[in-house]
């Protein structure tokens, strides 16, 4: 509301329906065509002091990635992008994912958990990516 997007009869319908289905109120809002997925994405990245980032063009590591469990990555929608002797950087979709953040640090091996927010559809790109590695894991 702060920046305009929505206004406060808006906010009003979308909470009342998050309290009958205990959706996320972003994925309300992008459902009924209230703000657009990059609007969504600046503001987590603001409130949660997350940067955003594409994975468009981004190199899939997957030496990495196999490091990873396959519940994290599909189930979770949290992608190892990068990783460094102090920390390990995952792309995720919902800081408010509780559980998600919980399995990502807890697969971490102890570094630092460092997120970066990235669209519905660059994760989904990119775990297409990663199931294609996958396949072609398994054929030979």
């Amino acid at each position: 509301m702060a920046k305009g997007l929505i206004t406060s009869e808006q906010l009003k319908v979308a909470l009342a329906e998050q309290r009958k289905t205990n959706e996320f109120l972003g994925k309300i809002l992008l459902k009924n065509n209230l703000i657009k997925e990059r609007d969504l994405l600046e503001v987590l990245s603001e409130q949660f002091n997350i940067p955003h980032v594409s994975l468009k063009y981004k190199y899939l590591d997957w030496r990495l990635a196999k490091q990873f469990s396959l519940a994290l990555i599909l189930d979770y929608k949290c992608f190892p992008i990068a990783k460094d002797e102090w920390s390990v950087t995952i792309a995720i979709t919902n800081p408010l994912d509780v559980w998600a953040l919980k399995k990502a640090e807890g697969e971490t091996g102890g570094l630092k958990l460092k997120l970066v927010l990235v669209s519905e559809e660059d994760m989904n790109e990119f775990i297409q990516r990663y199931q294609q590695c996958l396949k072609k894991q398994i054929q030979f």
